[in-house]
């Protein structure tokens, strides 16, 4: 069935620990207007108000950096995901850093709390982090850890405070129930913690490494994606660009990590991953142009892949 695309503007960069990435979505504006795509022009778009102002203050929370101000944002987030969907339209979400993937699922949840939801993770990081085992307090590697309610005290590297707690429980608790970690697939993923790397081991969850991607094909992994999420009854899409191999692309993103995946196959994976007609939402994240050595290249490459990500969702 045909989708009425909305483009959701997320401009928030607190859960990053560089600055940047709420320019992200202004560069994929410059990139596709000095290629003249008709991508800002087909599809409507509603922007989401953000809390960047407090990036310059001192956060009490070092295990959870900001997140008095995340719980904010991810409550605005989820409630624009939801409407989008309770009104027939699809949330095209175009976001900062990617924490805030967290309140995209978080959304998609409370406007389907019957139906079960898979994610496929296409990131060079697990994202699996808590405030109990990140080494940063970077809340953009904890958003899976926070859709999937999962602490991970096992492997506690520091306590939290009482604010830190309250907070977390509060953003695990905005989905109103917990992502099954049987429904995660990663794409791509290949710089982890060891705090992660157990998670993966313990919860069985699967990454298609990018030398299989390579080997086997971007449209091939995203049919046994399908195949293997074909209990679910939605589909939901993370595309982080750092997934993406910097030589070809640019270090244009927070926290680049050599060896990606090409861009010819994660173009075939997610034009394949969205003709699922189980597909209700699609993301990107991550595009920082401050840290773009070949001028704004990411978010060239960026717009391209979107271009013919949205035709198919729309086709």
């Amino acid at each position: 069935m045909k989708k009425k695309i909305k483009l959701i503007e997320v401009t928030s960069e607190l859960g990053a620990g560089t600055r940047g990435a709420s320019l992200g979505v202004g560069a994929l504006k410059t990139a596709a207007f000095n290629k003249n795509s008709n991508f800002f022009k087909t599809y409507s778009s509603e922007s989401v108000s953000n809390f960047n102002e407090h990036i310059f203050s001192n956060s009490d929370t070092p295990g959870a950096i900001r997140i008095e101000y995340i719980a904010k944002q991810f409550e605005l987030i989820a409630k624009k995901v939801k409407k989008t969907i309770k009104n027939d339209e699809f949330p095209f979400v175009l976001a900062g850093d990617h924490s805030t993937a967290a309140a995209t699922i978080a959304g998609i949840q409370q406007a389907n709390p019957d139906k079960t939801l898979g994610v496929v993770w296409v990131d060079a990081h697990g994202d699996l982090h808590s405030p109990y085992t990140s080494p940063t307090g970077n809340v953009h590697g904890m958003p899976l850890a926070i859709a999937c309610n999962i602490d991970n005290k096992e492997c506690k590297v520091r306590e939290i405070s009482q604010k830190a707690f309250q907070k977390w429980e509060e953003v695990k608790a905005l989905s109103g129930k917990a992502l099954d970690t049987n429904n995660l697939i990663f794409v791509g993923v290949r710089d982890t913690e060891k705090p992660e790397d157990y998670l993966i081991s313990e919860r069985n969850i699967k990454n298609f490494e990018v030398s299989e991607v390579k080997k086997t094909g971007g449209k091939e992994i995203g049919e046994k994606i399908l195949q293997q999420l074909e209990q679910c009854d939605m589909l939901y899409v993370s595309f982080d660009v750092d997934s993406m191999d910097p030589i070809e692309t640019s270090h244009g993103t927070g926290t680049p990590v050599p060896g990606g995946i090409p861009v010819k196959e994660v173009t075939d994976l997610l034009q394949t991953l969205c003709k699922s007609p189980k597909l209700v939402s699609f993301e990107t994240v991550e595009v920082n142009p401050t840290l773009d050595e070949k001028k704004n290249k990411m978010a060239e490459v960026t717009i391209g892949i979107l271009e013919k990500v949205s035709e198919v969702i729309s086709e």
